[in-house]
């Protein structure tokens, strides 16, 4: 049986009051081949304000590891197509460094020492209390593979990611918490081109429901607060006719 748990930047759920958002930006593969076992997890971390996306084989929890981008691994040892050495293993060779938590029933050292050295970060023996699983991600997560800066600008726009406040220049900005992700991730790729399916990668869940017209409808929405209430400066947020968007400079 294998639990592969993933948590990336792609997605946002969030509760905010008196207009300071509290937002998790993780998003959650979890790869069980029992459904009862999976559908615990993902319940739990969803109610810690995680997204999750749920695939129950090695195969496919390998496949989507390969294509998508997640933050960590939680990876039990046995799960029917392909077992979770073999998939540490592999994601280690095509240079996917994503954090591994070990998860198996295995308790013998040598299990544990195997696991480590084919690239895990951590080892969890069953049976365990969610609350400990959820400690160890979160532990983990503390790990960051880069040191990603919380104060981000573009011109006149400031976006504070730890007290998620959006100002330009001395005017605040509310923003739903979907539009700060968006925002948030148009801004760490400023002056870069963004396709629609790119930014739905990493904004959006991969089981969400995505409506054709889903990122042009949050990009107006972004610009409706950030552009067209300032006449007077330049707008930010762009569209490249036939590529996607970007927010920066249009030259």
């Amino acid at each position: 049986m294998l639990v592969l748990v993933y948590l990336s930047n792609r997605s946002l759920l969030s509760q905010f009051s008196a207009g300071v958002y509290n937002v998790t930006i993780m998003r959650v593969l979890v790869v069980e081949d029992e459904h009862k076992i999976a559908t615990s997890i993902k319940k739990g971390l969803e109610q810690e304000h995680y997204a999750v996306d749920l695939a129950y084989s090695g195969l496919d929890g390998f496949d989507l590891a390969s294509v998508e981008l997640y933050d960590l691994i939680v990876l039990d040892l046995m799960v029917p197509g392909m077992d979770g050495m073999t998939i540490c293993q592999r994601l280690r060779q095509h240079g996917n460094n994503t954090p591994v938590l070990m998860l198996t029933a295995k308790s013998q050292i040598e299990d544990r020492v195997n696991g480590l050295n084919c690239g895990a970060d951590d080892y969890l023996i069953k049976p365990f209390s969610f609350e400990e699983l959820l400690a160890r991600i979160r532990a983990l997560l503390r790990r960051p593979r880069e040191v990603l800066n919380s104060n981000l600008v573009v011109k006149e726009l400031t976006v504070d990611t730890q007290s998620y406040k959006v100002a330009r220049g001395k005017v605040v900005i509310k923003l739903s918490s979907k539009e700060f992700a968006l925002l948030e991730y148009l801004v760490r790729n400023q002056n870069k081109i963004l396709t629609k399916d790119v930014i739905i990668a990493h904004v959006w869940d991969y089981s969400a429901d995505i409506l054709p017209n889903t990122v042009e409808v949050y990009i107006k929405n972004l610009r409706d607060k950030i552009d067209v209430p300032f006449p007077n400066l330049p707008p930010l947020i762009h569209t490249v006719r036939g590529f996607g968007y970007l927010i920066g400079d249009s030259t």
